[in-house]
């Protein structure tokens, strides 16, 4: 009778931690999904950014939470798989991605950590740097309508202050028409409306290279998840 009892017991733990896979595998799988997306829609509605980023780092970044998301939404049907079946191979298959996906967030958590300050720095720099010299320039049309729309998008001037436009090839040069910032700086853009400095014309939150900082942070850390 208790050799019948403890079978029992058994039995009803197996159901009952078969209960609680399923459950955590059933979020597991969502996450990846969310990853996914995140990925697809980085590409689909941020890429016009992607053209004004220090490196193509940044966009295979978007690459990397679409194959990671995949991953997880792979290992998820598995998991699915192997508590219907309750196979003990499709269970240490599972186990093992679970590892590899664990050890993976580890080492992308260590990078993101110890790289962050110096890619902040970096897209700061070459934001600025791509301000200067090659915004409104022949063949560079493609950079002057992303720079347009982030500072329109965001409500900011220039990568550190509306003062970065000074030395400005552009703003140097004839084709600016006296415009002191171009005139995606302007809170109510018309035309001609960055030859007038003034606070209450041009954008003085001055921060599109703290929300492209954040902007990357927040992917560094998506990557990590």
């Amino acid at each position: 009778m208790s050799h019948y009892s403890k079978a029992e017991q058994d039995d009803w733990l197996t159901i009952y931690l078969k209960y609680l896979l399923f459950v955590f595998n059933f979020f597991f799988w969502v996450g990846g999904v969310a990853v996914m997306a995140v990925g697809i829609w980085t590409l689909a509605e941020k890429s016009n950014y992607l053209n004004i980023l220090a490196s193509s780092t940044f966009a295979v970044s978007a690459y990397i939470l679409i194959f990671a998301g995949s991953l997880v939404v792979i290992t998820g049907f598995l998991g699915f798989s192997a508590v219907v079946r309750e196979q003990r191979s499709c269970l240490s298959t599972y186990f093992s991605l679970l590892l590899l996906i664990f050890l993976i967030e580890l080492v992308a958590g260590v990078l993101a950590y110890i790289y962050y300050q110096r890619l902040g720095e970096e897209l700061k720099q070459h934001l600025t740097q791509t301000l200067t010299e090659n915004y409104a320039l022949p063949g560079k049309a493609h950079i002057t309508h992303s720079i347009d729309r982030l500072q329109q998008d965001f409500q900011c001037c220039g990568s550190n202050s509306s003062t970065d436009w000074q030395q400005s090839a552009y703003i140097l040069s004839s084709e600016s028409g006296a415009r002191v910032v171009p005139d995606s700086c302007c809170k109510t853009v018309t035309f001609e409306c960055g030859r007038r400095d003034h606070p209450s014309n041009i954008y003085k939150a001055e921060i599109c290279g703290m929300i492209l900082t954040c902007f990357l942070h927040r992917r560094l850390k998506m990557e990590s998840y």
